[in-house]
């Protein structure tokens, strides 16, 4: 498997859903890169990939990221895959919308040890005011699923005396 490169054999959840517009593919080239450090930096997400009501994104493996077992912490797991959503959540939309987790579900199938986690997270339902996803991480190494979350987010419009940053509101 090339770095970078989505994991053989997964390619087809990326491929169905549709690329972004070239506006919103440049909004969220910046994902991460903020001018103030927020909770996915210090744990080091990157994000890989958007489309619509898809995102894939990559937590480098880093020896603070472990549990006393000597394996990825499940918190840095669970804010792989409440952050993964993000992106693919907000790729809907034209501004961006003002989002909270609502509620958030995972199960965890493997442990993770020395190795890079890839987290794909996509829409299962849009409504007016809340949203449905899911997501799933991976171990780099071999393309096991480490865990698998659920996710309802609180979407809505962003407010004037919201976030003067215009950053996303989100636990993620």
């Amino acid at each position: 498997m090339v770095a970078g490169m989505p994991p053989a054999g997964h390619d087809h959840r990326a491929a169905s859903h549709q690329p972004l517009s070239a506006s919103r593919a440049e909004h969220w080239s910046h994902f991460g890169s903020w001018p103030e450090r927020y909770f996915p930096n210090v744990v080091g997400l990157e994000l890989e990939e958007v489309r619509v009501d898809y995102a894939r994104m990559r937590l480098p493996y880093r020896s603070e990221l472990r549990q006393p077992a000597g394996v990825i912490h499940g918190g840095a797991i669970a804010t792989l895959i409440d952050t993964v959503v993000v992106p693919a959540l907000a790729s809907g939309y034209d501004d961006l919308p003002f989002m909270v987790t609502i509620d958030l579900q995972i199960r965890f199938l493997n442990a993770a040890g020395e190795t890079d986690l890839i987290g794909e997270g996509w829409v299962t339902r849009r409504g007016r005011s809340v949203s449905f996803c899911q997501a799933e991480v991976r171990r780099s190494v071999d393309d096991a699923v480490v865990a698998e979350g659920w996710l309802v987010y609180k979407v809505s419009p962003q407010k004037e005396t919201g976030d003067a940053k215009g950053q996303t509101n989100s636990r993620a």
